[in-house]
Order: structure tokens, then sequence, then C-alpha cells
């Protein structure tokens, strides 16, 4: 090992430069990475062994067409330290994170080699020398150290963009070849055309940019604030740091930043700071992380409370009208650019925009976004098709921002064009599993079938001892949990939650497990999904299907027979056998005493002849419904919300169509599953929590912000109910009181809006975080985890393995640190984000499919009822229980005019329209008045506004301001929900009044031993004596 030093010149604050010397130490032994070598060690990461040749991009190639360097087409990629490094400081943290990511993955065939640790492929730089020629100096005699490490056998090709360094190198070293990239594309990789036409998309979007920073001085955006000024700024509490979020309603006029940080703790602003117009925006883009200054009071704004043209559910126009803090965004923190998806103008508009042909604003589909400029030759061609775009720069010179095209998704309107333009938007990459990922897998099959092994790890067999089963929806194939319960000779239960053991087949680091967390969950859309976890794993071997052996981690209770109070837990690993896998609507059936599941259900048909197992489910399901009654109970005491969600199912015909949308039915056995689920998660958290109290990884959920909670008030005032919001429990309290019996759509309602305003939840380290921050508001818990869907969680994985560390059942070595586990969780949650967006867009988007081939006049499924639950200055926003769907409907349109209803139906007329709180007036110019209330029901019809450019979305029209009489715009709901919902409320009660007769009796018995012990002395006592003595001294004794 050789030592050596070298200098560095660190930017800090103010713009000054620091010359630091660092120890630089140089060795022989640095893995090379490749499998011809036979003297390194094969350590980590190694390329192929059948490659032609080996390819390393010099620096510039690295930084400015990295994007071509990840196709997988390209392998025997070797990414060289000095390199690596150049973009990180050039191109910033993103492109640097993208690029380990891709090193990393095993579908790439690339590795990293520090050469500024080898000692013989190190250059130290010259005096005088610039830094690129150093950089170049340093890829090439790499290039040539490779060559000769690996004795020759495979050519090292390395590209560039500059035409020197190929005239000085290329015929300085045989079997080191020194070629541009495009001649690398056109004679290695002929038939990749996509690479090329990537590259030549990058080229030219480069090209451009620099000739407009050489020719165009004209300023359309002041510049950004230098980063030492914005951060002292920050610090100084001037300026304000948050994210930006554009209201997709009204992306040309409002803005929100939502402040987080250090700028905003000693602050009294309680909103988010509204930011007003584009000008204001300064080429910042939604998701990016910026500095806001407020501008003075007398220019703040409110915001606008009419409904637009893409109106839609996402608590959109006018909660609070009143002003709110304005600012300007004076710099840019953090870019948070992606692809997007886009669609080119057809032929005429894009001679309107441009003389030149080649440059051609496209318009995203994300109304959020600006439109981008985008350099092609290919516009005519692509015109009917969603294409992947990318922005490179946004100059202060410039109204939009630069970008270059990447690749093309499939025609307008195509199913599979649209679903991949949802992933695109969500950042979803649903690549195939690698072959270093399968590779890890067990075998299963006829010929080879797996089979657990009795005494591995020492797990529990409760094969033979515990009626295990399962409940899911129809067609579930990644069976995460089963359940047990059974009667104990002391006479107390044993409840049992049974879970995948997922990390007996996922090791920690290994291919699996990274590609995994890349996902972070399995992604479910309205048609298909993708799984986090192969298939071998995820629908065959860590699915509890049912009369299969299976590896689980199981918690069990013991509970007491009379109170169901908990007595003692077990944790550890398990082999169980499923002996059923119901469905929730027989699960629900056998509850409710049918069996005609024994008829219907070849799973069940045996039972039929054997009494006696029919009887042990039945009891099982039964008692595993009165356990959750009863730990439902006690978590409404301290406040649980019942809240409310529009969940629909799309029912698929055959080749895609769209038989029906059916909105999701509450059953009892739903809670049942859910009861015993939260619970489990409840448990697992306090142990990894008290084994780990500085790296665990749990689930909070904030209480929600009040100015949230305002449309809701509203509404409910409108019904003469009142909803406290100052706790959980005064909000549960309040949302079960407001009740009419005449309209239960009203409670739905209101809960479904309670949710609405709620925060999300999310995954945390508790190193990072206080333990009165770790209670979750919804459900009620000090701490809470997810471990009970690892299959389709990653969470879950991480939870598994700190839960079986705990219990000396697994190692603690892999275990991720508060650090690594904080980044981890900010992973996740985002990618968990990612997939509530993606499966609401894929449901929306299969909407619009089943009513975009129906005509709206004719078709009696287009018509139906509709509820209000908003009011806007010129409509309504509707809420439709048939479908499940929320829209807006105009009472005024562009044209001025005001929808008048009548007997015979509704028609657009001159007049006006005065707003209230809960109602909205709309008078004609003759006079006559028509009001709409909220929660009033109207007859709406559907129909579907098509666009080239963004999703389809859907229309409601009101047609008569009377309900609609046709009984299948009502879904049908059980009966049974609301016997159990008031079941659990009788529970909650009579628990309750136990609770306050108990607390009673404690309290008198402590005044009485308190009196025993502190009343006064009847008779002569110390305190009578020391009362004389008090008055005797009051005495005036002057005059005796």
């Amino acid at each position: 090992m050789l030592k050596t030093e070298r200098i560095l010149h660190l930017k800090v604050q103010r713009c000054r430069t620091v010359r630091a010397v660092r120890e630089h130490y140089l060795r022989e032994d640095v893995s090379c990475g490749s499998p011809l070598c036979t003297t390194c060690v094969r350590d980590g990461k190694l390329l192929s062994e059948e490659l032609t040749h080996y390819l390393v991009p010099d620096c510039q190639i690295l930084q400015d067409y990295q994007e071509v360097l990840e196709f997988p087409e390209l392998r025997g990629i070797i990414f060289l330290q000095t390199a690596c490094q150049s973009v990180q400081f050039q191109r910033g943290r993103r492109q640097y994170n993208r690029l380990r990511s891709m090193i990393r993955d095993p579908r790439h065939d690339c590795i990293l080699f520090p050469n500024e640790f080898q000692l013989h492929a190190y250059l130290p730089r010259e005096e005088g020398e610039s830094a690129e020629a150093w950089q170049t100096r340093c890829v090439y005699n790499s290039c040539v150290w490779y060559h000769q490490h690996c004795h020759g056998m495979v050519p090292v090709v390395m590209v560039t963009e500059d035409e020197e360094v190929v005239k000085t190198y290329s015929n300085e070293t045989a079997g080191v070849y020194v070629i541009s990239f495009k001649n690398y594309l056109e004679t290695f990789w002929p038939d990749l055309k996509s690479a090329l036409e990537l590259y030549e998309s990058l080229r030219q979007s480069r090209c451009e940019r620099e000739v407009e920073g050489r020719e165009k001085n004209g300023k359309e955006y002041p510049e950004h604030l230098p980063v030492e000024v914005l951060e002292a700024g920050i610090k100084s509490g001037r300026f304000k740091r948050g994210v930006l979020s554009v209201n997709k309603h009204r992306s040309q006029l409002e803005a929100f930043v939502r402040l987080q940080g250090f700028g905003c703790k000693s602050t009294d602003l309680q909103s988010d700071v509204l930011i007003h117009g584009t000008k204001s925006r300064n080429r910042a883009v939604h998701g990016d992380v910026v500095a806001v200054e407020l501008l003075p009071k007398s220019e703040w704004k409110g915001r606008i409370g009419a409904l637009c043209e893409n109106e839609g559910d996402d608590r959109a126009g006018d909660s609070q009208s009143e002003v709110m803090p304005t600012g300007r965004v004076v710099g840019v923190l953090q870019r948070n650019w992606r692809d997007y998806v886009v669609t080119f103008p057809t032929y005429e508009e894009t001679q309107k925009q441009s003389k030149n042909v080649q440059k051609i604003l496209v318009t995203p589909w994300d109304y959020r976004i600006p439109k981008i400029r985008i350099s092609t030759q290919q516009a005519s061609v692509l015109q009917d098709y969603r294409v992947v775009v990318r922005i490179d720069s946004w100059e202060s010179t410039s109204l939009y921002p630069n970008g270059h095209f990447v690749r093309v998704l499939g025609r307008i309107g195509d199913i599979e064009a649209e679903i991949a333009a949802i992933l695109v938007e969500n950042s979803i990459s649903v690549n195939p599993f690698s072959e270093a990922q399968l590779a890890e897998m067990p075998t299963n099959t006829p010929d080879c079938p797996w089979t657990v092994e009795k005494d591995e790890d020492g797990r529990l067999d409760l094969r033979k001892t515990h009626l295990v089963l399962s409940i899911d929806p129809v067609g579930c194939e990644d069976v995460d949990d089963a359940l047990s319960i059974r009667a104990l000779p002391s006479g107390c239960l044993e409840l049992g939650v049974h879970i995948a053991d997922v990390t007996h087949f996922v090791r920690p680091n290994s291919y699996t497990d990274m590609e995994a967390r890349a996902r972070a969950t399995t992604y479910y859309l309205a048609d298909r999904r993708y799984d986090m976890l192969p298939p071998i794993l995820s629908a065959d071997l860590c699915s509890l299907l049912g009369g299969v052996d299976r590896y689980a981690v199981s918690v069990m209770w013991e509970l007491d027979g009379r109170t169901l109070d908990i007595r003692k837990v077990w944790y550890g690993r398990t082999i169980i056998r499923s002996s059923y896998k119901l469905s929730y609507e027989v699960a629900q059936q056998l509850l409710d005493g049918d069996l005609e599941p024994l008829n219907t259900d070849p799973e069940l048909q045996p039972l039929s002849e054997d009494p006696s197992r029919l009887e042990q489910l039945l009891w099982a399901v039964g008692k595993l419904t009165e356990v959750a009654r009863a730990v439902r109970s006690q978590r409404d005491l301290s406040g649980a919300l019942e809240l409310e969600g529009v969940e629909v199912r799309v029912q698929l015909g055959e080749e895609h169509s769209i038989d029906d949308l059916v909105p999701k039915q509450p059953l009892q056995v739903h809670e049942t599953i859910a009861e015993c689920m939260i619970l489990a998660n409840h448990w697992v958290a306090k142990k990894i929590c008290e084994s780990y109290p500085q790296q665990a990884l749990l689930r909070l959920h904030p209480p929600p912000r009040q100015e949230f909670f305002q449309e809701l008030k509203e509404c409910a005032q409108a019904q003469g109910f009142s909803i406290d919001t100052r706790s959980n429990k005064a909000l549960a309290d309040s949302l079960d009181k407001a009740n009419n019996p005449s309209d239960p759509i009203v409670n739905r309602l209101l809960r479904s809006m309670a949710t609405q305003a709620m925060s999300n939840a999310q995954y945390f380290s508790t190193g990072s975080y206080t333990e009165e921050e770790f209670y979750h508001y919804g459900l009620a818990l000090d701490k809470y985890t997810h471990f009970t869907s690892p299959i389709r969680r990653y969470a879950d994985i991480v939870v598994h393995r700190l839960l079986l560390a705990s219990i000396n059942k697994g190692p603690n070595d892999n275990l991720f640190g508060n650090r690594d586990l904080e980044e981890l969780c900010g992973h996740i949650n985002a990618r968990n984000r990612a997939a509530q967006n993606c499966q609401k867009q894929s449901t929306e988007l299969f909407q619009c499919m089943f009513f975009k081939d129906k005509d709206p006049d004719s078709d009696p499924r287009c018509t139906c009822d509709a509820i209000v639950y908003a009011i806007r200055t010129n409509g309504l926003l509707l809420f439709i229980p048939r479908y499940g769907i929320k829209g807006a409907a105009y009472l005024k349109n562009t044209e001025g005019l005001v929808l008048s209803c009548s007997e015979d139906g509704c028609h657009w007329t001159s007049g006006s329209i005065h707003r209230q709180p809960d109602r909205i007036i709309v008078t004609e110019q003759a006079g006559k008045s028509t009001s709409f209330c909220l929660f009033d029901h109207v007859t709406v019809r559907i129909h579907i506004q098509t666009s080239r450019f963004h999703s389809d979305t859907i229309r409601l029209e009101i047609t008569s301001n009377k309900p609609h009489k046709s009984p299948e715009d009502q879904p049908h709901v059980s009966n049974s929900h609301f016997v159990k919902t008031d079941l659990v409320r009788e529970v909650t009660q009579t628990a309750m009044e136990a609770q306050l007769a108990e607390l009673e009796a404690a309290a008198a018995q402590k005044a009485e031993d308190r009196h025993q012990e502190y009343r006064q002395t009847r008779g002569i006592s110390l305190y009578t004596l020391l009362e004389e003595l008090r008055d005797l001294a009051l005495l005036d004794v002057s005059g005796a």
C-alpha cells in the first residue's frame, strides 16, 4: 500500500473555497470485477463471461448520456470512480443516485471500478493541468491497465465526445480503442435504434442549450439566488423552505408551498404559502424543493372558489376563501424532475408554434407540469402517440423548460399505452425479474416439489394442533396471513395470527432483497398487479394456500375465556397447514348461518358429510368475530376512528371489456380480519421497539391540521350536526352521532370527508422521533407497525427481521441503523404514495372506459342518483353511490348562463347564482329560484370528456333537482354492516359503563382511605390546642 496526498479545493459558505489536503492510499489488490481475471478476489458483482469487449465511458459521456448507458442491452460497462465522481459533483445528487442504483441493479451488466485507489491505474494530477485533461488521462490509463490486467483476452473500448481525445489516443495502445459514442452505437449496436435515437435527442438538446445561452439575452424570469444565499436566508427566517405543489385544477394560477425544515420552526405561519401565477413560480416545477419569500400582506391573495374545466374530487376549489400568506419563489434547492408522459400537437398546431419544425412544444399528461420544448424530426409521426420525455434545463431566458425525447409508449387511447402512462407518471418500473434474482429462488415443480424441513430453525409445528384458516378476496393468490383460535384446557382461548415467513426465502442484501427494496410494494391496478417478489414466492411458496405446508412467523395470545383480556403473548417461527382458504363473502355467509357455500364451494363440499368438522369451522369463525369485537371495543374507548373510503371494483369480461363498476360493500368479516391484523401489528411494534428503541420501523399517523376539517364541519352543520375535532375520541363520537336515519348516505359521506381531511400515515425510524410522536391517530394506538403483509410490503420484511432478531431467531448483523432506516422509510413512503395514486388513476381510467362507448341520452346506466357533498361558487361537487364516483356539475357555464330546473327537466337560461354556506340558489331572469342544499339528492347524466393530451375525465350534468327513482342506483348495503356497527357500539357502551363504574368505585375507596388517614380527631386535639393559643395571641392586653 502506498500513501500519497490529494489537494482538494472545497466550496464553503459565501462562495469561498478552502484548500484541503487529504490522505490518499493506493493499493494493488483492488478487485477488477472481471470474470476473466485469475488474480483478483471475486467479491461482489462481476461482469458476464461471454462479453466481446468492455465499454468504458469517459466523464463527459457519463454526465451527458447516462440515459443511453441505462439500456440493458449495453453490456460489459465499467464505470470508473473518476467518472462517477464527476457526475456527483457536476450533475448533482439525483443523477448520481440513479447511477448508483444502476450499478447495484443485477439486470444491468456493469460494475464500478475504484481506479483512483489502484496503484497502477491511478495518475496524479500534474501542476497546471486542467481537471478535464487530468480526468481524460485517468480514464485512458485505467483502460490500458484493464486490458493488460486481463492479459489482452478482451478488448477495451473507451467512448468520448472529444475529437482531440480520439485523435490522441486512438492508435496509442493495441487492444484499447478510443472512439466517439455515436460511432460506437452505430458500429457495435446497429440494431438498437432506440439507443441511437435517444443519443441524437440528447445531443441535439445539449447543442441547442449552448446556442440559446449564447444568443438570447432577454430575461423571462428573474435569476435564482445562489444556494449559499438561500441557506443563509432560510436560517435567518427571511426565506421559507418547502415543496411546491401545483393545483392541478388551476395549474396556471395556483400553487402552494408546504413549509418544512428549519425555515418554518420559528414562524407563526399556520398554513401553506400561496404562489399566484407562473411568474411567481419562477421556473419551479411541481415537486421541487424551493425557497420562497413572503410578499407584503397588502399583496396577499386567497384561493379561487369556482369550478374549472378539470375540476375533480381532490379537495379542489375553495374551502376557505379568506386571504392567505402569499409569496414568490426565489430559488430551487432541489430539482425533482422525472420522466413525463407527453403528447405532440397536431400538424396544424405544430405549424403555428414555430417556423423551426424541429422545436416542438409538447403538452404533459399531468396538468401540473408546464409545456416542454423538445427538438425532434419525428413530430408528424408521433402526434398520435403517448411519448416519454425528460426535462434538461429551464433557463431564465426561456418561457418553457427544454427537454429531450426518450421513448414511445403507444397510441393514444390504447389500454396498454394508457396503463404505461400511469406507471411512468408515478415513476413505477415494472421490469421482469432478472436471471440473477430468479436463480436465488427455490424450485417447486411436479418433478421436484418443495417441502418443509420439520426441525428447520427450531420451528414450532402447528399442523396437527391448530385449525388454521385464511379469509381473503375472491381469487387472491398472495395470501399473507392466516388465523387460528382454539380453546385451551385451562378454559382460556388461544388466538393466533400466522404470517408468511418471507425472510426465510429472501436473505438480506440478496438480489431479490435489493429488488424488493427498490419496488417497496406490490402495485395493484384495476385489471392487474405487479408483484414485489417473484411469482414463485408471492403466489406459491410464501402464499398460505389451503392444504399445503408453509413456513410462518406467528404471534399467539392467551386470552381470558370470559373477559377476553390478553394474559400473555408468544412470538416465533412456525410450520402451518391452512385447512381452509375462504373468501370474505363465503366467511360472511357462514357467520350468518347460511350453509349454501357447502354446495357451491368445492373446498367446503366435504364438510356436508362431516358435521364435526363443520361445527369446528363455524365455531372458529364465530369466536374470531367475537374476539375482534372485544379488541375493537378497547380501541373505541381510546378514540379509534371508523372512517369511510370509496373503493370501486371493476368487473372485467373477455379482452378487457368492462361489465360493471361495483363499489365494495362492507362486511362484518372485513372488520374481523382487520382487527386481528391490527392487534398483531400493535404487539409486534411494542416488541421491536422494546428490543431496538433507536432503530425500529414503526408507523405513525399524525393528527390532522384543523383547517382541513372546515368543510366537514360546514357540511355537518347543514344537517344539524356538530363535529368536534379537538381529539380523535371527540371526532369519533361526533361522527357516531351524525346519523340521519332517513338517509344513511349522509353518515358515509361525512366519514369520507373526515378521511379526506386526515394526514397520511407514514413509516419512520424510532431513533428520529420522540416517543410521544409514535402515536397513531386513526387507530388510537401508542405504537403501531406493519407486520402482516410481507409478500406485498417491504416494510413488513424489515419488521420481520427486527422481530426475529429480538427473539433470537434471526441474525441482527444486517439490521438497518437509524440513519439508513430513516432513509429507507422515506423511500417506502414515496413508493406507497405512488402505488395509491396508480391504483386510483387506473380505476378512473376503467370508469371512463365503462361509460365511453355508451350513449348518455339513451343508455339508462348513464343516468343515476347523486348527492351534493360540497358547494362552489359556480357549481356543485357530487357523489354517485351506484358507481362510487365523485365529480363536478356546473350551475353556471362559460357563457354566463345558469341551470334552471323545472318539472320538465333542466335547461340553460339567463340568471344569477347566490352562494350560501349550506346551499346555492339559482335565480332565473324571470324571478324563479331553485335551491341546491348540501346532501340533496339530484339526478345526473354521466358522459366522458375526451382529451388528446390528458386522461379522459367523467363529466356530470344535472338533469333534475329530484332524486333518481331507479332502484339500481342505490347499491345494496348488507344489513350485517349496520348490525355490526350497532353491536360494536353496544359493546363499547357497555364496556365504557363498566369502566366508569370501576373508576367511580376506585375514586370513592380512595377518598375514604384519605379521609381515614387525614380526618380531624374528635374532641381535644393538638389542632384545637393550637387554635386556642392563636386566639390568645391575638387578644389585646395593652389595657390590662
